[in-house]
């Protein structure tokens, strides 16, 4: 087959999947929606929606916990397990929650759905979508349009992700810029609401902290009399096909430092065959992907090593030291890019090699600069007190629903 031979096959292949996105979306889902909204509105009807997730995350558990406390919510849960489904299973489980969906008065979603976010969604319905994820630092949404990690402008603007919310909850008003540009909220700015990131408020109880260094010692006992440096990397590649970097030396690391440390290894949950750790550094280092909670681990690590993850803007909270393994760094940018300037906006040192991190390791005590974090955490964590699963429950709710979930 020649040339013109090829680019008329792929040509017409993309002609084949266009149509079978139009008939599915447009026709299949809307129609759906459609019948099912003939309906009245549920006034008690609540529903939390994971798009990958096979259980409610912890973006979502607080609130879930407030609302079915009181129990004068029916609350449905749906898992559409985007990405870990065939095709018509995800099929079948998005037309049992746009049936759901279609007479619900409340919605709580954390990520990205061009399920629900194309639908002719009823302007009775109060679409909170609760962000997975603090600050602004990779790019997400329309802000990787044409990027190897995104898809067209053209496909995001057809079928958008975020279309038909109500509310965007925000860790600091701050970032309100790069959740419009991410979301195309520019002409419905007031959709974005920083008023904290619900799951950032256990880090202000003490019982969560006190259960989360006993659960951490339970799962390592050596750890007690040491101290804990957390590697939580995110992944690369995209969700379906996701991988965790194996650049880290731990046989390096273990001869160094095992005499001060123990190392904990999490790896972001989308990885399906993480690094393995060596047998040899079984009493210095252990993965606990799927033992501890990030949230956990947060609360108990004296240092935390990561690359460009979120999740330092949670470990700000602690003002503790963070260092930042970008040995990849330049093709990170071209896969997905950043909001900031990666390297003026990292509250901690830019490191490339195993060698630079042992180094900034050893002389933590003396080159931490808590105020750098300090600023960092007022700049991106601002709205995250301890009580921001009551704000969004009064945004969401109103004054006669909170009384209904216990607020008042």
């Amino acid at each position: 087959m020649g040339k013109r031979g090829i680019e008329a096959k792929k040509k017409g292949k993309k002609l084949l999947s266009d149509a079978a996105q139009f008939a599915v979306f447009r026709i299949l889902f809307s129609g759906v929606y459609r019948w099912y909204a003939k309906k009245p509105v549920q006034e008690d009807k609540v529903l939390f929606i994971e798009v990958r997730e096979p259980q409610i995350s912890d973006n979502f558990r607080l609130l879930y916990q407030h609302i079915k406390k009181e129990g004068r919510f029916h609350i449905h849960a749906h898992f559409l397990r985007n990405g870990f489904v065939g095709r018509m299973e995800y099929v079948r489980r998005c037309i049992c929650m746009l049936k759901d969906l279609a007479t619900a008065k409340y919605v709580f979603l954390d990520e990205g759905s061009n399920v629900i976010g194309s639908i002719p969604m009823r302007a009775e319905t109060i679409l909170t979508q609760t962000w997975h994820a603090c600050g602004a630092f990779k790019k997400f949404g329309f802000s990787t349009a044409e990027l190897k990690f995104g898809e067209t402008a053209q496909q995001m603007r057809k079928y958008p992700y975020y279309g038909n919310v109500t509310y965007v909850t925000l860790s600091s008003p701050q970032i309100a810029w790069a959740y419009e540009e991410a979301m195309m909220l520019q002409d419905r700015r007031e959709c974005l609401k920083p008023v904290g990131v619900s799951r950032t408020d256990v880090f202000f109880r003490q019982k969560f902290m006190e259960r989360a260094y006993a659960h951490f010692y339970g799962c390592m006992p050596q750890a007690k009399g040491k101290k804990v440096l957390l590697y939580a990397p995110t992944f690369r590649g995209h969700i379906t096909q996701a991988s965790s970097p194996d650049k880290l030396d731990v046989k390096m690391f273990c001869e160094a430092l095992q005499e001060e440390y123990v190392l904990v290894v999490k790896h972001h949950p989308f990885v399906q065959r993480p690094p393995l750790i060596p047998d040899s550094c079984s009493s210095f280092a252990r993965d606990v992907t799927k033992e501890l909670t990030i949230e956990e681990l947060l609360c108990v690590s004296d240092l935390c090593i990561s690359d460009y993850s979120s999740l330092v803007f949670e470990y700000s909270l602690f003002e503790r030291p963070m260092l930042f393994f970008a040995y990849d760094l330049e093709d990170y940018f071209d896969w997905r890019g950043f909001y900031y300037d990666y390297e003026q906006l990292a509250p901690g040192p830019v490191l490339r090699t195993n060698e630079a991190l042992l180094d900034e390791i050893r002389h933590v005590g003396e080159r931490f600069d808590r105020g750098r974090v300090r600023r960092f955490r007022e700049q991106f964590m601002s709205a995250c007190d301890g009580h921001a699963t009551e704000r969004i429950l009064e945004m969401v709710f109103g004054e006669e629903g909170c009384r209904k979930v216990g607020l008042r």
